[in-house]
Protein backbone atom coordinates (compact mmCIF):
# COMPACT_ATOMS: atom_id res chain seq x y z
CA UNK A 1 0.00 0.00 0.00
CA UNK A 2 1.14 3.58 -0.61
CA UNK A 3 1.47 5.23 2.80
CA UNK A 4 2.53 8.71 3.85
CA UNK A 5 4.01 9.58 7.24
CA UNK A 6 4.02 13.26 8.16
CA UNK A 7 6.66 14.09 10.77
CA UNK A 8 10.11 12.52 11.12
CA UNK A 9 10.64 12.52 14.88
CA UNK A 10 11.06 9.37 16.98
CA UNK A 11 7.55 8.13 16.21
CA UNK A 12 7.41 9.22 12.58
CA UNK A 13 10.81 7.84 11.59
CA UNK A 14 10.19 4.52 13.30
CA UNK A 15 6.71 4.24 11.79
CA UNK A 16 7.93 5.09 8.28
CA UNK A 17 10.95 2.78 8.40
CA UNK A 18 9.09 -0.18 9.86
CA UNK A 19 6.12 0.12 7.50
CA UNK A 20 8.61 0.09 4.63
CA UNK A 21 10.37 -2.89 6.20
CA UNK A 22 7.16 -4.95 6.15
CA UNK A 23 6.57 -4.19 2.47
CA UNK A 24 4.68 -0.91 2.07
CA UNK A 25 5.71 1.99 -0.16
CA UNK A 26 6.26 4.87 2.27
CA UNK A 27 6.80 8.59 1.78
CA UNK A 28 7.96 10.38 4.95
CA UNK A 29 7.87 14.17 5.22
CA UNK A 30 9.61 16.61 7.55
CA UNK A 31 8.98 20.35 7.83
CA UNK A 32 12.41 21.07 9.38
CA UNK A 33 14.46 21.58 6.23
CA UNK A 34 17.81 20.90 7.93
CA UNK A 35 16.54 17.59 9.30
CA UNK A 36 14.97 16.71 5.93
CA UNK A 37 18.28 17.31 4.18
CA UNK A 38 20.02 15.07 6.72
CA UNK A 39 17.58 12.26 6.02
CA UNK A 40 17.81 12.68 2.25
CA UNK A 41 21.61 12.51 2.57
CA UNK A 42 21.46 9.31 4.60
CA UNK A 43 22.30 10.90 7.97
CA UNK A 44 20.38 10.27 11.17
CA UNK A 45 19.01 13.17 13.26
CA UNK A 46 18.58 10.95 16.33
CA UNK A 47 19.92 7.79 17.93
CA UNK A 48 17.68 4.74 18.13
CA UNK A 49 19.03 1.16 18.02
CA UNK A 50 18.49 -0.60 14.65
CA UNK A 51 16.65 2.36 13.12
CA UNK A 52 19.51 3.64 10.96
CA UNK A 53 20.01 0.21 9.40
CA UNK A 54 16.27 -0.28 8.75
CA UNK A 55 16.09 3.15 7.07
CA UNK A 56 19.14 2.38 4.95
CA UNK A 57 17.71 -0.93 3.73
CA UNK A 58 14.29 0.61 3.05
CA UNK A 59 15.80 3.44 0.99
CA UNK A 60 18.00 1.05 -0.98
CA UNK A 61 14.94 -1.08 -1.78
CA UNK A 62 13.08 1.99 -3.00
CA UNK A 63 10.31 1.58 -0.43
CA UNK A 64 11.16 4.68 1.63
CA UNK A 65 11.42 8.24 0.34
CA UNK A 66 11.81 11.55 2.19
CA UNK A 67 10.37 14.86 1.05
CA UNK A 68 7.91 17.66 1.74
CA UNK A 69 4.51 17.53 3.42
CA UNK A 70 2.86 18.57 0.16
CA UNK A 71 4.44 15.62 -1.65
CA UNK A 72 3.43 13.27 1.16
CA UNK A 73 -0.21 14.35 0.95
CA UNK A 74 -0.24 13.64 -2.80
CA UNK A 75 1.42 10.25 -2.36
CA UNK A 76 -0.32 8.17 0.28
CA UNK A 77 -3.75 6.58 0.38
CA UNK A 78 -3.21 6.28 4.13
CA UNK A 79 -1.65 9.28 5.89
CA UNK A 80 -0.14 8.86 9.35
CA UNK A 81 0.11 12.13 11.31
CA UNK A 82 3.21 11.89 13.52
CA UNK A 83 3.89 15.53 14.36
CA UNK A 84 4.81 16.79 17.83
CA UNK A 85 2.22 17.63 20.47
CA UNK A 86 4.36 19.34 23.16
CA UNK A 87 2.79 20.55 26.41
CA UNK A 88 1.61 24.12 26.76
CA UNK A 89 2.22 26.07 29.97
CA UNK A 90 -1.15 24.95 31.38
CA UNK A 91 -0.50 21.26 30.62
CA UNK A 92 -2.71 21.08 27.52
CA UNK A 93 -1.24 19.42 24.43
CA UNK A 94 -0.25 21.89 21.72
CA UNK A 95 -2.19 20.74 18.66
CA UNK A 96 -1.25 23.50 16.26
CA UNK A 97 0.95 21.19 14.14
CA UNK A 98 -1.87 18.64 13.82
CA UNK A 99 -4.29 21.40 12.84
CA UNK A 100 -1.85 22.64 10.19
CA UNK A 101 -1.48 19.15 8.72
CA UNK A 102 -5.25 18.66 8.68
CA UNK A 103 -5.73 21.95 6.84
CA UNK A 104 -3.05 21.02 4.30
CA UNK A 105 -4.65 17.62 3.67
CA UNK A 106 -8.08 19.21 3.25
CA UNK A 107 -6.83 21.75 0.73
CA UNK A 108 -4.49 19.54 -1.32
CA UNK A 109 -5.83 15.99 -1.28
CA UNK A 110 -8.48 14.60 -3.60
CA UNK A 111 -10.15 11.22 -3.80
CA UNK A 112 -10.16 8.97 -0.71
CA UNK A 113 -7.69 9.27 2.17
CA UNK A 114 -7.47 7.46 5.48
CA UNK A 115 -6.12 10.06 7.94
CA UNK A 116 -4.56 8.35 10.95
CA UNK A 117 -3.60 10.05 14.23
CA UNK A 118 -0.35 8.50 15.40
CA UNK A 119 0.69 11.45 17.57
CA UNK A 120 -0.44 11.36 21.19
CA UNK A 121 -3.53 13.56 21.32
CA UNK A 122 -6.34 14.38 23.76
CA UNK A 123 -9.59 12.48 23.51
CA UNK A 124 -11.99 13.84 20.87
CA UNK A 125 -9.15 15.06 18.64
CA UNK A 126 -10.44 12.66 15.99
CA UNK A 127 -13.79 14.43 16.03
CA UNK A 128 -12.03 17.77 15.60
CA UNK A 129 -10.02 16.36 12.70
CA UNK A 130 -13.17 15.20 10.92
CA UNK A 131 -14.76 18.59 11.37
CA UNK A 132 -11.64 20.41 10.16
CA UNK A 133 -11.31 18.24 7.07
CA UNK A 134 -14.98 18.79 6.25
CA UNK A 135 -14.78 22.56 6.63
CA UNK A 136 -11.61 23.11 4.59
CA UNK A 137 -11.72 20.47 1.84
CA UNK A 138 -11.64 21.98 -1.64
CA UNK A 139 -10.90 19.12 -4.08
CA UNK A 140 -13.73 16.69 -3.40
CA UNK A 141 -11.76 14.91 -0.67
CA UNK A 142 -13.37 11.81 0.79
CA UNK A 143 -11.89 10.59 4.02
CA UNK A 144 -11.98 8.53 7.17
CA UNK A 145 -10.23 9.51 10.39
CA UNK A 146 -8.69 6.86 12.63
CA UNK A 147 -6.69 6.79 15.86
CA UNK A 148 -3.70 4.44 16.04
CA UNK A 149 -1.79 5.31 19.24
CA UNK A 150 1.86 4.31 19.47
CA UNK A 151 3.30 2.34 22.36
CA UNK A 152 6.96 2.61 21.42
CA UNK A 153 9.69 2.76 24.02
CA UNK A 154 12.69 4.86 23.10
CA UNK A 155 15.68 2.55 22.99
CA UNK A 156 13.62 -0.37 21.66
CA UNK A 157 11.23 1.38 19.27
CA UNK A 158 11.96 -0.78 16.21
CA UNK A 159 11.47 -4.00 18.13
CA UNK A 160 8.31 -2.64 19.78
CA UNK A 161 6.84 -1.67 16.41
CA UNK A 162 7.58 -4.99 14.73
CA UNK A 163 6.80 -7.21 17.73
CA UNK A 164 4.01 -5.37 19.61
CA UNK A 165 1.87 -6.79 22.37
CA UNK A 166 -1.13 -4.94 20.93
CA UNK A 167 -2.12 -2.79 17.98
CA UNK A 168 -4.93 -0.40 18.87
CA UNK A 169 -7.01 1.20 16.12
CA UNK A 170 -9.92 3.53 16.73
CA UNK A 171 -12.25 3.78 13.73
CA UNK A 172 -15.77 4.82 12.81
CA UNK A 173 -16.13 2.90 9.57
CA UNK A 174 -15.63 -0.63 8.29
CA UNK A 175 -13.46 0.68 5.46
CA UNK A 176 -11.02 2.31 7.88
CA UNK A 177 -10.79 -0.86 9.98
CA UNK A 178 -10.18 -2.95 6.86
CA UNK A 179 -7.39 -0.70 5.59
CA UNK A 180 -5.64 -0.60 8.96
CA UNK A 181 -5.82 -4.38 9.25
CA UNK A 182 -4.30 -4.61 5.76
CA UNK A 183 -1.50 -2.23 6.78
CA UNK A 184 -0.63 -4.21 9.88
CA UNK A 185 -1.31 -7.74 8.62
CA UNK A 186 2.41 -8.57 8.10
CA UNK A 187 3.01 -7.68 11.77
CA UNK A 188 -0.06 -9.46 13.12
CA UNK A 189 0.95 -12.56 11.17
CA UNK A 190 4.72 -12.00 11.67
CA UNK A 191 5.34 -12.69 7.96
CA UNK A 192 8.05 -10.05 7.40
CA UNK A 193 11.83 -10.33 7.55
CA UNK A 194 12.90 -9.12 10.98
CA UNK A 195 15.89 -6.74 10.96
CA UNK A 196 16.39 -7.01 14.72
CA UNK A 197 16.63 -10.77 15.32
CA UNK A 198 18.15 -13.48 13.18
CA UNK A 199 15.59 -15.71 14.84
CA UNK A 200 12.69 -13.93 16.53
CA UNK A 201 11.95 -15.08 20.11
CA UNK A 202 8.70 -16.91 20.68
CA UNK A 203 5.98 -14.61 21.94
CA UNK A 204 2.21 -14.34 22.00
CA UNK A 205 0.55 -12.99 18.86
CA UNK A 206 -0.14 -9.28 18.84
CA UNK A 207 -3.75 -8.42 19.65
CA UNK A 208 -5.38 -6.27 16.96
CA UNK A 209 -7.87 -4.26 18.97
CA UNK A 210 -10.53 -2.31 17.08
CA UNK A 211 -12.46 0.32 19.00
CA UNK A 212 -13.91 3.81 18.49
CA UNK A 213 -11.58 6.79 18.12
CA UNK A 214 -12.39 8.32 21.53
CA UNK A 215 -11.51 5.07 23.32
CA UNK A 216 -8.31 4.61 21.33
CA UNK A 217 -7.18 8.13 22.18
CA UNK A 218 -7.84 7.50 25.88
CA UNK A 219 -5.98 4.17 25.86
CA UNK A 220 -2.64 5.89 25.20
CA UNK A 221 -2.98 8.52 27.93
CA UNK A 222 -4.42 6.00 30.40
CA UNK A 223 -1.60 3.52 29.74
CA UNK A 224 1.25 5.99 30.18
CA UNK A 225 -0.36 7.59 33.23
CA UNK A 226 -0.79 4.19 34.88
CA UNK A 227 2.87 3.30 34.27
CA UNK A 228 3.95 6.67 35.64
CA UNK A 229 1.80 5.96 38.69
CA UNK A 230 3.65 2.66 39.28
CA UNK A 231 6.99 4.48 39.16
CA UNK A 232 5.88 7.16 41.61
CA UNK A 233 4.37 4.52 43.87
CA UNK A 234 7.58 2.53 44.19
CA UNK A 235 9.54 5.76 44.69
CA UNK A 236 7.19 6.64 47.55
CA UNK A 237 7.79 3.16 48.99
CA UNK A 238 11.54 3.73 48.60
CA UNK A 239 11.25 6.83 50.78
CA UNK A 240 9.60 4.75 53.50
CA UNK A 241 12.21 2.00 53.17
CA UNK A 242 14.99 4.51 53.84
CA UNK A 243 13.29 5.66 57.04
CA UNK A 244 12.48 2.23 58.47
CA UNK A 245 15.61 0.40 57.26
CA UNK A 246 14.00 -1.84 54.65
CA UNK A 247 15.32 -2.71 51.19
CA UNK A 248 13.07 -1.45 48.39
CA UNK A 249 14.54 -3.92 45.89
CA UNK A 250 13.25 -6.83 47.98
CA UNK A 251 9.91 -5.11 48.52
CA UNK A 252 9.55 -4.58 44.76
CA UNK A 253 10.57 -8.16 44.10
CA UNK A 254 7.92 -9.44 46.48
CA UNK A 255 5.27 -7.19 44.97
CA UNK A 256 6.17 -8.12 41.41
CA UNK A 257 5.69 -11.82 42.03
CA UNK A 258 1.97 -11.12 42.21
CA UNK A 259 0.82 -11.46 38.56
CA UNK A 260 -1.83 -8.82 39.17
CA UNK A 261 0.98 -6.33 39.84
CA UNK A 262 3.94 -7.54 37.79
CA UNK A 263 7.57 -6.53 38.16
CA UNK A 264 7.86 -3.96 35.37
CA UNK A 265 8.06 -0.27 36.28
CA UNK A 266 8.78 -1.08 39.92
CA UNK A 267 12.33 0.28 39.70
CA UNK A 268 12.93 3.13 42.18
CA UNK A 269 15.19 5.99 41.24
CA UNK A 270 15.34 9.71 40.54
CA UNK A 271 12.04 9.75 38.70
CA UNK A 272 10.59 9.32 35.24
CA UNK A 273 11.37 11.64 32.36
CA UNK A 274 11.39 11.70 28.59
CA UNK A 275 8.89 13.29 26.28
CA UNK A 276 6.00 10.87 26.92
CA UNK A 277 5.31 10.29 30.61
CA UNK A 278 5.58 13.86 31.97
CA UNK A 279 3.53 15.46 29.19
CA UNK A 280 0.99 12.63 29.01
CA UNK A 281 0.31 12.79 32.74
CA UNK A 282 -0.14 16.56 32.52
CA UNK A 283 -2.38 16.26 29.48
CA UNK A 284 -4.52 13.55 31.09
CA UNK A 285 -5.01 15.74 34.16
CA UNK A 286 -6.12 18.62 31.93
CA UNK A 287 -8.44 16.37 29.93
CA UNK A 288 -10.07 15.22 33.16
CA UNK A 289 -10.36 18.74 34.56
CA UNK A 290 -12.06 19.97 31.40
CA UNK A 291 -14.50 17.07 31.66
CA UNK A 292 -15.26 17.75 35.32
CA UNK A 293 -13.45 14.63 36.60
CA UNK A 294 -11.18 14.70 39.66
CA UNK A 295 -7.75 13.30 38.76
CA UNK A 296 -6.03 14.37 41.97
CA UNK A 297 -4.40 10.93 42.03
CA UNK A 298 -2.31 11.89 39.00
CA UNK A 299 -1.46 15.25 40.54
CA UNK A 300 0.17 13.35 43.40
CA UNK A 301 2.01 11.18 40.87
CA UNK A 302 3.44 14.40 39.42
CA UNK A 303 4.35 15.81 42.83
CA UNK A 304 6.16 12.65 43.89
CA UNK A 305 8.11 12.61 40.64
CA UNK A 306 9.05 16.27 40.86
CA UNK A 307 10.47 15.79 44.38
CA UNK A 308 12.83 13.00 43.31
CA UNK A 309 15.58 15.40 42.25
CA UNK A 310 15.32 17.38 45.50
CA UNK A 311 15.62 14.17 47.53
CA UNK A 312 18.54 12.93 45.43
CA UNK A 313 20.43 16.19 45.90
CA UNK A 314 19.81 15.87 49.64
CA UNK A 315 21.44 12.40 49.55
CA UNK A 316 24.52 13.91 47.93
CA UNK A 317 24.56 16.75 50.45
CA UNK A 318 24.39 14.32 53.37
CA UNK A 319 27.49 12.55 52.10
CA UNK A 320 29.52 15.61 51.11
CA UNK A 321 28.20 18.10 53.69
CA UNK A 322 28.81 21.11 51.42
CA UNK A 323 28.24 21.01 47.63
CA UNK A 324 29.85 24.35 46.76
CA UNK A 325 33.25 23.74 45.21
CA UNK A 326 32.78 19.97 44.98
CA UNK A 327 33.53 18.15 41.74
CA UNK A 328 30.74 15.76 40.79
CA UNK A 329 30.90 13.17 38.01
CA UNK A 330 27.48 12.73 36.37
CA UNK A 331 27.23 9.46 34.48
CA UNK A 332 24.28 9.60 32.10
CA UNK A 333 22.26 12.48 30.66
CA UNK A 334 19.63 10.78 28.49
CA UNK A 335 16.34 10.12 30.26
CA UNK A 336 16.89 6.39 29.73
CA UNK A 337 19.59 4.18 28.16
CA UNK A 338 19.80 3.47 24.41
CA UNK A 339 18.54 6.91 23.39
CA UNK A 340 19.98 10.38 22.98
CA UNK A 341 16.78 12.07 24.16
CA UNK A 342 17.17 14.58 27.00
CA UNK A 343 13.68 16.08 26.83
CA UNK A 344 12.32 16.27 30.41
CA UNK A 345 15.26 14.08 31.48
CA UNK A 346 15.84 14.03 35.27
CA UNK A 347 19.49 14.82 34.56
CA UNK A 348 18.62 18.33 33.40
CA UNK A 349 16.97 19.41 36.65
CA UNK A 350 19.63 17.59 38.69
CA UNK A 351 22.59 19.22 36.97
CA UNK A 352 21.01 22.66 37.10
CA UNK A 353 20.43 22.23 40.83
CA UNK A 354 24.03 21.14 41.41
CA UNK A 355 25.41 24.04 39.36
CA UNK A 356 23.20 26.47 41.30
CA UNK A 357 24.77 25.12 44.50
CA UNK A 358 28.24 25.89 43.14
CA UNK A 359 29.31 22.37 42.20
CA UNK A 360 31.67 21.62 39.33
CA UNK A 361 29.87 19.07 37.15
CA UNK A 362 31.78 16.75 34.82
CA UNK A 363 29.32 14.77 32.69
CA UNK A 364 29.47 11.82 30.32
CA UNK A 365 26.79 10.06 28.27
CA UNK A 366 27.44 7.65 25.38
CA UNK A 367 24.88 9.30 23.07
CA UNK A 368 23.16 12.34 24.57
CA UNK A 369 25.91 14.92 25.11
CA UNK A 370 25.40 16.84 21.86
CA UNK A 371 21.73 17.39 22.67
CA UNK A 372 22.44 18.14 26.33
CA UNK A 373 24.88 20.94 25.47
CA UNK A 374 22.07 23.20 24.27
CA UNK A 375 20.31 23.06 27.66
CA UNK A 376 23.33 22.53 29.92
CA UNK A 377 26.06 24.77 28.47
CA UNK A 378 27.90 25.50 31.73
CA UNK A 379 29.32 22.09 32.61
CA UNK A 380 32.30 20.03 31.47
CA UNK A 381 31.58 17.27 28.94
CA UNK A 382 33.92 14.30 29.01
CA UNK A 383 34.91 11.62 26.51
CA UNK A 384 34.31 8.64 28.79
CA UNK A 385 33.40 7.72 32.40
CA UNK A 386 37.07 7.81 33.43
CA UNK A 387 37.61 11.40 32.34
CA UNK A 388 34.40 12.41 34.11
CA UNK A 389 35.62 10.75 37.32
CA UNK A 390 38.92 12.64 37.48
CA UNK A 391 39.10 14.48 40.80
CA UNK A 392 35.47 13.74 41.61
CA UNK A 393 34.17 13.93 45.16
CA UNK A 394 31.31 11.64 44.09
CA UNK A 395 30.13 9.70 41.07
CA UNK A 396 26.41 10.18 40.40
CA UNK A 397 24.75 7.51 38.27
CA UNK A 398 21.80 9.10 36.49
CA UNK A 399 21.17 6.86 33.46
CA UNK A 400 21.59 3.07 33.61
CA UNK A 401 23.78 2.56 30.53
CA UNK A 402 25.34 -0.92 30.39
CA UNK A 403 28.71 0.74 29.82
CA UNK A 404 28.73 1.87 33.44
CA UNK A 405 28.52 -1.73 34.65
CA UNK A 406 31.63 -2.63 32.67
CA UNK A 407 34.07 0.02 33.88
CA UNK A 408 37.40 -0.78 35.54
CA UNK A 409 36.56 0.20 39.11
CA UNK A 410 40.14 0.08 40.33
CA UNK A 411 41.06 2.56 37.62
CA UNK A 412 38.10 4.72 38.59
CA UNK A 413 39.18 4.59 42.23
CA UNK A 414 42.64 5.82 41.31
CA UNK A 415 41.11 8.86 39.58
CA UNK A 416 38.54 10.11 42.09
CA UNK A 417 39.11 12.43 45.02
CA UNK A 418 36.76 10.35 47.15
CA UNK A 419 35.51 6.83 46.29
CA UNK A 420 31.78 7.54 46.63
CA UNK A 421 28.99 6.36 44.33
CA UNK A 422 25.50 7.80 44.62
CA UNK A 423 23.43 5.54 42.39
CA UNK A 424 20.19 7.17 41.25
CA UNK A 425 19.10 4.06 39.37
CA UNK A 426 20.12 1.25 41.74
CA UNK A 427 21.94 -0.33 38.81
CA UNK A 428 25.08 -1.51 40.60
CA UNK A 429 25.58 -4.37 43.01
CA UNK A 430 26.23 -2.70 46.35
CA UNK A 431 28.50 -5.45 47.68
CA UNK A 432 30.64 -5.43 44.54
CA UNK A 433 30.95 -1.64 44.66
CA UNK A 434 32.09 -1.77 48.26
CA UNK A 435 34.54 -4.59 47.61
CA UNK A 436 36.12 -2.29 45.03
CA UNK A 437 36.64 0.26 47.78
CA UNK A 438 33.69 2.60 47.22
CA UNK A 439 31.10 3.89 49.63
CA UNK A 440 27.76 3.21 47.97
CA UNK A 441 24.50 5.10 48.37
CA UNK A 442 21.40 4.12 46.41
CA UNK A 443 17.64 4.70 46.48
CA UNK A 444 15.49 2.97 49.08
CA UNK A 445 18.36 0.83 50.37
CA UNK A 446 20.69 1.22 53.35
CA UNK A 447 24.06 2.87 52.50
CA UNK A 448 26.97 0.42 52.29
CA UNK A 449 30.61 1.15 53.03
CA UNK A 450 33.94 -0.46 53.86
CA UNK A 451 35.24 -0.26 57.41
CA UNK A 452 38.90 -1.02 57.99
CA UNK A 453 40.11 -2.21 61.39
CA UNK A 454 43.58 -2.86 62.66
CA UNK A 455 44.03 -6.55 63.36
CA UNK A 456 46.83 -8.41 65.02
CA UNK A 457 50.25 -7.06 64.07
CA UNK A 458 50.16 -5.21 60.76
CA UNK A 459 47.05 -7.02 59.50
CA UNK A 460 44.16 -4.80 58.33
CA UNK A 461 40.70 -6.30 58.54
CA UNK A 462 38.14 -5.14 55.99
CA UNK A 463 34.47 -5.36 56.87
CA UNK A 464 31.51 -4.44 54.67
CA UNK A 465 29.08 -2.41 56.73
CA UNK A 466 25.51 -1.32 56.10
CA UNK A 467 23.38 1.23 57.94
Amino acid sequence: MKISVIGAGYVGLTTAACLAQIGHEVFCSESDLAKLQQLQNGAMPLFEPHLEEVIRMARESGRLTFGSTEEAIECGRAIFICVGTPPLANGDADLHAIEAVARAIAKRASGYRLVIEKSTVPVQTGAQLRKHLAVHRTNGLQYDVASNPEFLREGSAVEDFLHPDRIVVGVDSEQAAKLLREIYEPIVGQTFTCPVHSRCPARADARFLVTDTNSAELIKHASNSFLAMKISFINMVANLCEVVGADVSRVAEGMGLDPRIGSTFLNPGIGFGGFCFPKDVQAFIRIAEKSGCDFSLLKEVEKINQRRIELFVEKIRRELWVLRGKTLAVWGLAFKPNTDDVRFAPSIALVKSLVDEGSNVRAYDPEAMDKAKSVLPDITYCSDPYQAAEGADAILIVTEWDEFRQVDWQRIKSLVERPLIVDGRNMLNSTEAVRNGFDYVSVGQPPVWVEKKQGAGDEVQVEIRSA
